[in-house]
């Protein structure tokens, strides 16, 4: 059995709400254990012997068929999830935000890490199918990168967490 964190987009917000036990009640319903939310922004662990590919199908069908909107989701090893946090490149600053941007498409990632930023109030830098960014507080929507990440082009291949929330998930 692996262990996987399964990482929804775009839950709770726009219209697109659902309970966090409804959801690990549908999702141990697809045959997976050791089943938990974390927080309520569609963060799921799991244990399964399948691949990701086919937790990823078998999830995003089951979402898009109980609670009737496009789902979308990434799913990672957790020890893929605790390099990806290994390798976070901003040190903590009074005032800034600290994310992570999974990006499942190459095309995306690079994207993203083409936008013009100003380092005064964000960075960002590339990771292994992700974007690091920090953004001081108060930008993070108006910022270049807030703006860029927004493209409805990156919706199926884009979901971003807090690292606080990305460290819990490995707990």
């Amino acid at each position: 059995m692996t262990r996987f964190v399964v990482l929804l987009r775009g839950v709770n917000v726009r219209g697109t709400n659902m309970k966090m036990a409804e959801l690990a009640d549908l999702v141990r319903g697809q045959g997976y254990s050791e089943v938990k939310t974390v927080l309520a922004s569609g963060n799921v662990v799991l244990e399964s012997p399948d691949a990701a590919s086919a937790i990823k199908q078998t999830l995003q069908s089951a979402l898009r068929e109980h609670f009737g909107y496009e789902a979308w989701v990434q799913v990672l090893t957790t020890a893929a999830l605790a390099k990806i946090v290994a390798g976070y490149p901003f040190e903590p600053r009074d005032g800034w935000h600290r994310y992570v941007m999974f990006t499942e498409k190459a095309e995306t990632r690079d994207t993203l890490l083409a936008v013009e930023l100003d380092p005064e109030i964000e960075r960002s830098a590339g990771g292994p199918g992700v974007v690091y960014w920090t953004v001081e507080r108060g930008y993070t929507l108006g910022s270049a990168m807030g703006n860029a990440m927004g493209a409805a082009k990156h919706k199926p291949w884009l979901t971003t967490r807090n690292l606080n929330t990305v460290e819990k998930l490995l707990t």
